[in-house]
């Protein structure tokens, strides 16, 4: 299976204490490792994305002023929790670079199924703004990219997290290309998704404390149904696993199984349509947690 990293992707940071930070990335390494599972992965450097890419999600001003903003030492706030330093951006190109790499490469059948071990994350990005610590929607960027470069014509968006993926809801909303699942705990930041903004978009506001059991019920009921009738031919996984137990960033009652077990489904359903998978790093915050669910949702892409 494919792994797309980048080192730039551990010289942003936000400030001491921040939550998302680049031991993010040391802690999914590490368990990789010690598990084995990283000895069955093909790593690839992610490139950076090009500007007509960020140009089918941003808006030109916000890419400018994204550039201008970028601090030459030290910090610049874009908002309380989403700061850049002076390698923010790179990372960012990085990050929106490895997903669109990925699908890339499993459409040309290099691989059946790509993670993006990526930071920053990006679902919470809007196309005119930072917010939630995301600077570039990297999986909308990634859609997108699959329909102009590829031409395809049915693309499903997984996002699964704590907090609602915002920014790619407002990217991809009414395309009728697209098929957005998601559910996150509400009321929650960024207090939105209850009220989808187009058809297209399949949310599922869960309420705090809510487990694993609930999750797969949704995920039978409501999400494969639907799935199976767009029939996708690619499924672009916004991962996030900030909804673990572990995590304090959330109220959620998910563990690494039921990641593993969501990722077998999907993973299913792109076999059933002859469909690829790529997969991109969003939340996890509890760092052993962070760990152990991605190496189980990896597990899970690469079918071992």
């Amino acid at each position: 299976m494919l792994y797309y990293t980048h080192p730039a992707c551990k010289l942003h940071e936000m400030g001491e204490g921040h939550p998302e930070c680049p031991a993010r990335l040391d802690a999914i390494n590490d368990r990789l490792l010690s598990s084995g599972v990283a000895d069955l992965l093909l790593e690839r450097e992610a490139p950076r994305a090009a500007q007509e890419a960020l140009l089918r999600v941003h808006t030109v001003e916000y890419l400018e002023s994204l550039m201008e903003r970028a601090p030459a030492a030290g910090y610049a706030e874009l908002d309380p929790d989403t700061v850049m330093n002076p390698h923010t951006y790179e990372a960012a190109l990085r990050a929106a670079g490895a997903a669109i790499a990925a699908v890339d490469a499993v459409l040309a059948g290099e691989g059946e199924a790509a993670f993006c071990a990526v930071r920053p994350p990006g679902h919470h990005a809007c196309p005119d703004r930072a917010m939630g610590f995301c600077f570039l929607n990297n999986v909308a960027i990634a859609a997108r990219h699959a329909m102009a470069h590829h031409g395809l014509e049915r693309i499903a968006v997984i996002d699964f997290d704590v907090h609602h993926g915002n920014g790619t809801e407002a990217a991809l909303a009414g395309d009728p290309r697209v098929l957005m699942c998601g559910f996150f705990q509400h009321p929650f930041y960024p207090f939105s998704g209850a009220d989808p903004w187009a058809d297209n978009m399949l949310n599922q506001p869960l309420p705090a404390y809510t487990e694993g059991a609930a999750v797969r019920e949704l995920v039978t009921s409501r999400w494969l149904p639907r799935l199976e009738r767009f029939k996708p031919q690619l499924v672009l996984i916004s991962a996030g696993f900030d909804a673990h137990r572990e995590d304090d960033l959330g109220r959620m009652g998910l563990v690494e199984a039921d990641f593993a077990w969501m990722t077998e489904q999907l993973g299913e359903l792109a076999g059933r349509h002859g469909a690829r998978m790529v997969s991109c790093l969003e939340g996890g915050y509890n760092l052993s947690a962070l760990g152990r669910s991605v190496t189980a949702h990896i597990r899970a892409l690469a079918g071992i």
